[in-house]
């Protein structure tokens, strides 16, 4: 016999909770038994019990008390049906009290209301149509006892009115004890999917919160957070602790709380994350009559972005069209300058052609950017192993640039890895590769590209600085717009399509400060991350 089975015998075809009360009954079995021994073992002449046959009440007595312990072990080790042992220990009762009964003077004794609580006990246990079976069995035993008593001790023939009353009796408490567990079993049945559906509503609602892009937390009156998302942890660049407060989150966020707390109003306030400077607004909602508050936390920057997206949505179907338009007549002009260099008719006719020649060469680098912009959505994320990857991206750097590798300083962990699009990755650095070789100063460890491995967060961060001059304060806000550059021949689109590529692959492009030169970091996702989100979805 397996383990599992004596536990699928012990529930089959009954919930769980008809078995525990049929448990409780055998200990109130058990103990009736124990009390009638007791109290003919240390009062046997002043209880009153056994006072027609003393001998007798003992050995039922014991034997009521060994039936019970019987009943016990037959509950979890016999493979019986409920009604089955239902039927038995009830029957067991009524015997044992009709025989208690006979040894104690009959109905007069008082162990005749033991039969009302036993049949109020098997109603409510056993839930069904079998109560009045053990009603009319109890009749039975109680007349069959009070016949035994006229016929051989010559009773009063008037008692068998309290006898049929007392039988009455037992059919009104076998019938009430059927309604009261009909209404019992409804209430069970209903507790029990009301339970279901809060539990799967519960599911839901928390997969729901999990995924949400904005972060989602609640707090108590006492500013204790009870729930939050992930997504709140991330906005605000905290590692929550076990049981943590408001503050622990966010100190400017805790002081916004109290100031909202006790207004039933909505609440909106803005703030700035410290060390990113990510601007960020939080949304109080009042949660309910308990007092607790909902907090939503929104990025500011991701609106922003979202609103600049739908801007640019039309302008970039239309600056595609004309890219390609512009094309055509732009392979004409780079071919006329160049056959206008090989004819050498007039003086600075070289210089004319030079001009040409590189602005068509702008053109043709506008072109490429805007037309890459469309394909931001083309992504095949797949774990890229930093260590080799950026040794071979800066070999080829310093190849094409024609410089020392010396220039960069890479500091990496082995076996990081990030999840990304392998070409738009590649992308991506050598746009901050270039813009940090243009305003560095060409020194030995000029530019430093550090690659941390956050593993509790499921995150990696890659960190490019330089030792330039930093990026102008009036200049910081406008880095990531399209077309803004303060480089003669760039385009401006070089930094946006950077961070459009980022997020196309569910990482980060930000400027963090000035160290003293640019300091860029890309948050992405690693193996991690991707091994909790499977634990979570299995554990869903």
């Amino acid at each position: 016999m397996t383990e599992g089975q004596p536990e699928a015998a012990y529930t089959a075809g009954r919930p769980v909770s008809v078995w525990t009360s049929l448990h409780y009954f055998n200990i109130y079995r058990l103990i009736v038994a124990s009390v009638f021994l007791l109290a003919v073992a240390f009062y046997p002449r002043t209880s009153g019990l056994g006072s027609q046959s003393l001998s007798q009440f003992v050995w039922t007595g014991l034997a009521y008390w060994l039936l019970a312990i019987f009943f016990f072990g037959a509950q979890t080790r016999l493979r019986l049906g409920f009604n089955t042992l239902l039927t038995l220990q009830v029957t067991a009762d009524i015997l044992a009290i009709a025989l208690l009964m006979y040894a104690s003077g009959g109905e007069k004794s008082g162990l005749a209301v033991m039969l009302l609580v036993v049949l109020a006990g098997a109603g409510l246990v056993g839930q069904g149509r079998l109560t009045l079976f053990f009603a009319a069995l109890a009749t039975l035993a109680v007349l069959i006892e009070q016949g035994l008593r006229v016929i051989e001790f010559g009773a009063d023939p008037a008692d068998f009115v309290q006898a049929g009353i007392l039988c009455i009796g037992f059919f009104a408490t076998a019938v009430s004890a059927r309604l009261l567990a009909r209404r019992v079993i409804a209430n069970e049945q209903l507790a029990r999917q009301r339970g279901i559906d809060l539990a799967n509503q519960l599911s839901v609602s928390e997969r729901v919160i999990r995924d949400m892009q904005d972060g989602v937390m609640v707090v108590d009156l006492k500013e204790k957070v009870r729930q939050w998302n992930p997504q709140a942890e991330m906005l605000l660049r905290v590692r929550a602790p076990v049981q943590p407060d408001l503050a622990s989150f966010s100190v400017v966020l805790a002081e916004q709380y109290r100031i909202y707390k006790g207004d039933a109003r909505e609440r909106i306030a803005s703030l700035r994350v410290p060390g990113s400077g990510a601007l960020l607004r939080a949304r109080f909602v009042l949660a309910g009559e308990s007092g607790d508050v909902l907090i939503y936390i929104e990025d500011m920057g991701r609106i922003q972005q979202q609103a600049q997206q739908i801007k640019l949505a039309a302008l970039g179907r239309l600056t595609a069209n004309i890219a390609h338009e512009i094309r055509n007549p732009l392979s004409a002009i780079s071919h006329a300058a160049e056959l206008l260099r090989e004819e050498k008719r007039i003086e600075g006719q070289a210089r004319l052609s030079r001009i040409i020649n590189d602005n068509a060469q702008r053109l043709e680098r506008l072109v490429r950017d805007v037309l890459e912009l469309g394909r931001r959505d083309r992504t095949s994320q797949e774990p890229v192993r930093l260590t080799g990857f950026l040794e071979s991206c800066l070999e080829e750097m310093a190849m094409h640039e024609r410089i020392d590798p010396t220039v960069f300083a890479l500091a990496v962990e082995a076996d990081t890895v990030l999840l990304f699009d392998r070409t738009h990755l590649n992308q991506v650095l050598w746009n901050l590769l270039s813009n940090a070789l243009r305003y560095c100063s060409g020194g030995s460890g000029a530019i430093r590209i550090e690659v941390r491995n956050m593993a509790t967060s499921g995150r990696t961060e890659l960190h490019i600085i330089d030792d330039g001059a930093g990026i102008d304060e009036e200049a910081q806000g406008k880095i990531f717009e399209p077309f803004f550059t303060t480089h003669g021949k760039g385009t401006g689109l070089g930094l946006y399509i950077a961070r459009e590529l980022c997020e196309a692959n569910d990482a980060e492009l930000e400027w963090i400060d000035n160290a003293p030169g640019a300091h860029f970091r890309i948050i992405g996702r690693n193996q991690q991350w991707q091994e909790n989100r499977n634990v979570g979805d299995q554990r869903d």
